[in-house]
């Protein structure tokens, strides 16, 4: 789980960085950032982003990593980067789209739009909005969830799903049925089914 100290999540890069870098030097940050938020969405266990007050430019970015993203009422997002004269640089470009569409995006550069909290969990910028001080509570929760799963399942969800959404129907369809016959095969999968044919797991129901 990530989370800001305070009241916001993060308002982004320092600007004043920005003004000591020469084209050469304004590349290789940027692709620093690119490593750094390549570690969090291709990491081997789940990531979940607790979100609260600003989530802005490159803290947008960071957010966009993270696989799960929890926001509290305070939450608001934005890239100013059009009224800064800059462009994003932490793959913003790659991954918002994603997750909002490239309309959307192209907006709140050009604009410099403010989404809510609330308009963010429509949007597709959070999937969870909790309430105000329980954001790194329910983000807790839900990796206490995500732990409790099978791990081949995890790093399946992680690593073959973005590939398989990416792909051409065919090849993702080739990947899913292969993906789906190592995760079945292993001794943990075939533990589970076993207890819930038995009747030992709760059957899924929807919430009252």
């Amino acid at each position: 789980v990530i989370h800001g100290i305070g009241d916001h999540f993060s308002s982004g890069l320092d600007l004043s960085e920005l003004t000591e870098h020469d084209a050469t030097g304004g590349l290789l940050h940027s692709q620093m950032w690119h490593r750094v938020f390549d570690r969090i969405q291709y990491s081997r266990v789940p990531v979940i982003a607790a979100l609260r007050g600003a989530v802005i430019g490159g803290g947008l970015e960071l957010a966009c990593a993270a696989h799960i993203r929890v926001a509290e009422p305070s939450t608001y997002f934005a890239l100013p980067e059009g009224q800064r004269g800059i462009f994003v640089g932490g793959g913003g470009s790659v991954r918002l789209p994603r997750l909002i569409g490239v309309a959307r995006m192209m907006d709140m550069m050009l604009t410099g739009r403010v989404y809510s909290a609330t308009e963010g969990a429509s949007y597709g910028f959070a999937q969870y909005l909790t309430e105000a001080g329980n954001g790194l509570g329910k983000a807790l929760e839900l990796a206490a969830k995500v732990a409790s799963n099978a791990p081949l399942t995890n790093f399946a969800v992680l690593q073959a799903l973005p590939m398989i959404a990416e792909a051409n129907p065919q090849a993702g369809l080739l990947m899913e049925s292969l993906m789906a016959t190592v995760a079945q095969s292993d001794k943990e999968a075939k533990r589970r089914i076993r207890e819930f044919l038995e009747h030992k797991t709760a059957k899924v129901k929807p919430k009252s």
